[in-house]
């Protein structure tokens, strides 16, 4: 008879195979439609090369003196003026200091992706200041190799994907109680790890989900600051057998990420960097409310006022359109993206809105019926005043 002991080791070796096991019959349900030309159907690693980067990020448009959607000037807009315009002395405006992620085409982060593959920088043009699109399906590894261009020790903590200790991308008083940050957990400005993540069955679709889902990922050394600094972006999981070589599930025609959320830049480890070269007579004390006000940046994507390219936002009628729908922050961040001029498929049920809180991540499917430009936005009135505002166009 095996002891306790062996019994427990034995259980735990069980387990740790659940992943690889979990894999043998994904995918060969009635849903599953692998694509017999696609060679990527077969599980593989994916590997990305994502460093966090220190980027001036404008939230509008360099030297942008319009409101995109009311046709206004910032200096007559009831609203836009108490975020957007800086007087360089005592507010900051619409241009600030970040860490994001920005993926490279190799290990030696010299080469962004987007500057020498058109096809990627168009497609995912829209993104903004969200990090890079991670994509694998059901069986494969994802391997991040991560470098940290910043001057604070950051991190890349993925949801929803299987990932052991050493990737896990987050420091606290563990089970075995150590408190010490391994080296994936802080990762030291100017240091290179490794994370990887197998992509068990349990991370890809459910039962109820279509052929692909929305997990997230983001900085979890400092998960406040790191997020408001600008960490955060999206990982993508299809079906076994239904992701293109392309990246795009096999019935889907064009796909889009948005993320909502009030940034806090008062709360963003370049505050004091954005005071001294964008507002340098501003005072940063927590009882000035004004001040602080004028830092809750309320944007979709990184932009406010409708200054998300349109063209990014592009679309034709007849498409099968998936939509990505994310949000990050704290308690004012409660999101009701509303599609103007169509109607889609969330959960099953039709819907031209649908309810984000912090952490939320949801998919909404739409075959647009009806062309031209339309709003796109967050439906709390706050929100939408402050410039959570965007647009999106349908084809003929």
């Amino acid at each position: 008879m095996h002891s306790p002991l062996h019994r427990g080791r034995l259980l735990c070796v069980l387990l740790a195979a659940v992943p690889v096991l979990a894999c043998a019959d994904a995918g060969t349900g009635p849903e599953f439609k692998p694509d017999p030309a696609n060679a990527a159907a077969a599980p593989q690693t994916r590997t990305y090369y994502i460093a966090a980067d220190e980027v001036l990020w404008h939230y509008t448009a360099p030297g942008a003196t319009t409101d995109q959607i009311s046709g206004m000037t910032f200096e007559e807009h009831p609203d836009a003026g108490v975020f957007v315009v800086g007087n360089g002395t005592d507010r900051i405006g619409a241009a600030y200091y970040k860490y994001l992620y920005r993926e490279y085409t190799d290990g030696s982060f010299t080469t962004l992706k987007a500057s020498v593959d058109p096809g990627y920088a168009a497609r995912w043009a829209h993104l903004g200041n969200v990090g890079p699109v991670i994509q694998a399906q059901v069986c494969d590894t994802i391997k991040v190799i991560f470098r940290n261009n910043t001057n604070q020790p950051v991190s890349v903590h993925p949801h929803g994907v299987f990932y052991d200790k050493n990737s896990e991308g987050a420091p606290y008083c563990d089970r075995d109680g150590v408190c010490t940050a391994g080296p994936d957990d802080a990762v030291e400005p100017g240091a290179t790890v490794v994370y990887t993540w197998p992509v068990p069955q349990r991370a890809g679709p459910g039962p109820a989900d279509g052929s692909s889902i929305l997990w997230m990922y983001h900085s979890h050394t400092d998960e406040v600051k790191d997020t408001n600094a600008g960490l955060v972006g999206p990982m993508i999981i299809t079906k076994r057998g239904m992701l293109r070589q392309d990246g795009r599930p096999t019935d889907v025609d064009r796909e889009f990420v948005l993320v909502f959320t009030v940034t806090d830049e008062n709360e963003s480890w370049l505050l004091d960097r954005n005071i001294s070269e964008f507002a340098p007579h501003a005072v940063s004390d927590a009882d000035d409310d004004e001040f602080g006000e004028s830092n809750l940046m309320h944007s979709i994507n990184g932009w406010v006022y409708g200054y998300q390219p349109l063209s990014s936002v592009t679309m034709a009628v007849g498409e099968d359109v998936r939509w990505y729908l994310m949000a990050v922050g704290t308690e004012v961040d409660l999101h009701t993206p509303h599609f103007h001029g169509q109607t889609g498929l969330f959960a099953g049920m039709r819907t031209d809105i649908i309810e984000l809180l912090p952490a939320s991540m949801k998919v909404f499917d739409m075959e647009p019926d009806n062309s031209g430009t339309w709003l796109l936005h967050c439906h709390v009135n706050d929100h939408i005043k402050a410039g959570m505002i965007t647009r999106f166009q349908v084809e003929p």
